[in-house]
């Protein structure tokens, strides 16, 4: 069995008891007003949700999944990179993944909201609808149509630390190219530099598509997709520069 590494362990129990503290505490949604990472326009959101989201886990099998992952691949690459490169690869991929789905929600957000002031509602009584879900008196079946359209980009919230974790997958996959890996699911193995693209292109037509193909339909996709394209970026300027101070062996 391989030994976990300590920067993974320290990680993986941090995750567990901020899991623990989100089902003994405040009835189990405390921790998640304070700690998930809500849209930058709702009023729940605040700056440290930005890193604390990173350890907050939506279920017992989603933590398990993302620990499971983060002990099987994280181990490895903090062996070659040690731990202070591989905690920027994670860090790193997890603020990537924020930035990615917090576009993709400004993409649905910003053009619905702007034609529902120019349509003659004021930002009080959107900010009134979005919050409550309820609609106002007088308020056009444009109008109703553009607020559940932004409805769940207002509302949505974030927690996970699978986006750190693609960024950690995918640098595997780069030091690793010819290790095989495989689903739970579909027990066939397949090289890591077929695999770990593969993934991430699903995650990429579900997150444009809404169709899901392995993960919970309430997935943060794109924040998959962020964190592997970080994870890449990170590790192929790194294995470019490996003859400098930048090198990753």
């Amino acid at each position: 069995m391989m030994q976990i590494s300590e920067t993974v362990k320290h990680l993986i129990i941090i995750n567990v008891i901020m899991f623990v503290g989100t089902l003994a505490i405040g009835n189990g949604t405390l921790f998640y007003e304070w700690f998930a990472l809500y849209f930058p326009k709702n009023d729940a959101f605040q700056p440290w949700q930005i890193v604390t989201h990173m350890f907050m886990h939506g279920g017992f099998m989603h933590i398990f999944f993302n620990m499971f992952a983060l002990w099987m691949f994280g181990t490895p690459v903090e062996q070659v990179l040690g731990s202070k490169r591989f905690l920027f690869i994670y860090f790193s991929a997890g603020l990537g993944a924020f930035l990615f789905q917090l576009a993709y929600y400004y993409v649905q957000y910003v053009p619905n909201y702007n034609a529902l002031i120019e349509s003659g509602l004021s930002p009080e009584k959107i900010k009134q609808m979005l919050t409550t879900n309820e609609v106002i008196s007088g308020t056009t079946n444009a109008q109703v149509s553009m607020l559940k359209d932004i409805f769940p980009a207002y509302n949505a919230s974030m927690v996970g630390a699978s986006g750190c974790i693609m960024g950690v997958l995918a640098a595997f996959g780069m030091m690793n190219p010819e290790a095989r890996l495989m689903l739970i699911f579909l027990p066939i193995p397949i090289k890591a530099k077929y695999f770990i693209p593969g993934i991430i292109i699903l995650d990429l037509i579900s997150g444009l598509t809404g169709q899901s193909f392995f993960s919970p339909s309430n997935t943060a996709y794109m924040a998959h997709v962020g964190g592997a394209l970080i994870g890449f970026i990170i590790m192929w300027y790194w294995k470019k520069n490996q003859f400098n101070n930048n090198r990753w062996y």
